[in-house]
């Protein structure tokens, strides 16, 4: 039995992946030291013993998943990407973790942690240099091949260059090739961007395009190093920028983002840009000692509304609330619907007692709008569980207070506004 257990504690140390074993609380039972390495920085004042509030900031919804697994064993969640540290510019990578969670059984879970930063950034790599060429060999026309020297000002200019970008060889060469682009305080980013290409050898960038008769065109932009990594010597080093016109594909990455971003049925953000568009707001609201309020909402009884009316009718419902609550808050204000009936708002710069106010005004407004589904009138209220951030909050316990609220407004009779108060702490925990 020992050197069982001594051939176990030397697998746990010298795993090349983090293992946590955990209750169903998140509260952490076992942990090899490598796990150990990459949870310490992410834990609120280095108290590594939660597992999801260690991660709370990058996966906010780790205790809801958990809720929901109603199976008394197997896997919850795999390959789970973490990214725990941003990349120093945009689009590069920083360090991202990849999760898998697993119940071993009704009080025990099993996290393991592998770090994936390196994988993603060779598939990355690989999947812009496959659409690259193929693009090269598809449509050549779009593109303009652009020489620059050590600096990055433009050295040469062609036919097949002004025909893209609309500009005359006088006007451009020997300027900065950030010139070219819409945005005049690129030229730092664009620095950085040499920067980029002499450490990978080469960056690409999508921006905007300033054409020399005014329109703007997107475009995608290759910058890659011609001289060796290292070279310092000025006249040995230089750069191709290769310019790819991107304005027919505009609609379809607008298309894309929207349906990463957005919920299908009401056109809201989903759950993932909700978390997203949060964990910065509140990053935001913290530095500037700055307010926050969020509001959870359920739509009351809805489950009677589909048996009665059907899901078509459930759906149309949906929608109308989604209408009603985006005419009732501001533009700053980040509502999303993040799962069923359920929706959340974010209300940035706001105390407890304004969101209270504006969480009844909308309350209101539903009350006195039935939803219109052809030629049904279906009338419908809502619940809502107001918290407000407090000093060191994190995402997931403000939406666990306001989610109490939320219950306290339901068990009161539904169609009402209930807040998170410091003395319901205990329904809480």
């Amino acid at each position: 039995m020992r050197l069982e257990l001594e051939a176990l504690m030397q697998f746990l140390y010298l795993a090349p992946v983090g293992l946590v074993q955990t209750r169903h609380d998140g509260e952490i039972l076992l942990l090899n030291p490598r796990c150990a390495q990459w949870l310490l920085p992410l834990a609120p004042g280095g108290d590594l013993q939660n597992l999801f509030a260690a991660l709370s900031p990058l996966a906010p919804d780790l205790r809801q998943r958990v809720d929901a697994f109603k199976d008394p064993y197997g896997k919850i969640c795999e390959g789970v990407h973490l990214p725990v540290r941003a990349g120093r510019a945009p689009g590069s990578f920083g360090q991202v973790l990849s999760l898998t969670l697993i119940r071993l059984d009704a009080d025990r879970l099993m996290a393991v942690l592998d770090d994936v930063t390196e994988q993603l950034r060779r598939e990355r790599a690989l999947r812009q240099s496959q659409a690259w060429l193929h693009s090269f060999v598809e449509g050549p026309q779009d593109y303009a091949c652009i020489s620059l020297d050590g600096q990055g000002c433009i050295e040469a200019w062609n036919g097949n260059i002004e025909r893209v970008v609309g500009h005359r060889a006088d006007k451009v060469i020997g300027t900065h090739f950030s010139a070219l682009f819409l945005n005049e305080a690129s030229a730092a980013a664009s620095d950085h961007a040499l920067v980029e290409a002499d450490a990978g050898g080469w960056v690409i960038e999508e921006a905007w395009l300033k054409r020399g008769d005014g329109r703007r065109i997107w475009s995608s932009a290759l910058l890659a190093a011609r001289h060796q990594p290292g070279e310092t010597d000025p006249a040995s080093r230089g750069y191709s920028l290769v310019v790819r016109n991107m304005s027919g594909q505009q609609e379809t990455i607008e298309e894309l983002r929207r349906a990463i971003s957005c919920d299908h049925l009401t056109g809201l953000a989903n759950r993932r840009a909700f978390f997203e568009a949060a964990h910065a707001e509140m990053q935001r609201c913290a530095r500037q000692g700055l307010p926050l309020s969020l509001l959870m909402v359920d739509a009351d009884h809805f489950k009677h509304v589909n048996d009665q009316y059907g899901h078509a009718v459930g759906d149309a419902v949906l929608q109308h609330l989604a209408t009603s609550l985006s005419h009732g808050i501001r533009g700053v204000d980040v509502l999303a619907r993040i799962g069923g009936e359920e929706f959340v708002v974010l209300m940035p710069g706001t105390r407890l007692v304004d969101a209270e106010l504006a969480a009844d005004r909308l309350c209101e407004h539903v009350r006195r709008h039935p939803a219109e589904c052809g030629t049904l009138h279906v009338g419908c209220t809502i619940s809502i569980g107001v918290a407000a951030m407090i000093q060191n909050d994190n995402l997931e316990d403000l939406m666990r207070r306001a989610d109490v609220a939320l219950y306290a407004a339901k068990a009161a009779g539904r169609d009402r506004v209930r807040t998170w108060q410091p003395e319901s702490v205990g329904q809480c925990a």
